[in-house]
């Protein structure tokens, strides 16, 4: 299985592409590619832009990356209570082309925040968009406190509770290949 782990985040020191590639780790059998926002630079969209630009080839080689995963899993960074500038302008984009941008590839959706709400409002949002945007959502979770339940030295959740509930989402992405 050719699976894609994604942070909706442009952070070199992204929590929530620590968690997604740690999530991506744990489904057996699979190849992981980690993707990072910051290698699809993209100025901001605009209809102006669109029609001086037309599609740009870093919209066309995400949605690329996207059509060669069998899974995908994405954890939302949250700015504000929404998503991020750079995940927003990204998707953007690629919708010009693609409506469907996740093309309807079966998912799970993560997000964490290092406080207690661990970024639940746009987990939440991504969720309720995802028949929209082409994702085939098999699971999603949010997981507060990331400093609390993540040991950043072996990179790996050490809070047994998350731990289960993050092998419980992810296991769904190893059901839909079987």
């Amino acid at each position: 299985m050719k699976l894609i782990a994604l942070a909706a985040s442009n952070s070199k020191r992204s929590i929530n592409k620590k968690l997604a590639t740690y999530a991506a780790s744990l489904v057996e059998d699979a190849e992981v590619e980690v993707l990072d926002i910051n290698d699809f630079d993209l100025p901001l969209f605009s209809e102006d832009k669109e029609q001086e630009l037309g599609h740009p080839q870093a919209a066309k080689d995400f949605l690329a990356k996207i059509a060669e995963a069998d899974a995908l899993v994405i954890s939302f960074a949250e700015h504000n209570g929404s998503y991020t500038a750079a995940y927003k302008n990204l998707y953007d984009w690629a919708s010009r082309i693609e409506q469907k941008v996740y093309q309807n590839t079966p998912a799970v959706f993560l997000s964490t925040s290092p406080g207690p709400g661990g970024a639940s409002s746009v987990l939440n949002a991504a969720v309720t968009s995802a028949p929209f945007t082409g994702a085939d959502l098999k699971a999603s979770l949010s997981i507060a406190s990331f400093y609390d339940k993540f040991d950043l030295d072996a990179n790996a959740l050490r809070d047994t509770a998350a731990i289960n509930e993050l092998h419980s989402a992810v296991q769904h992405l190893t059901l839909v290949t079987a």
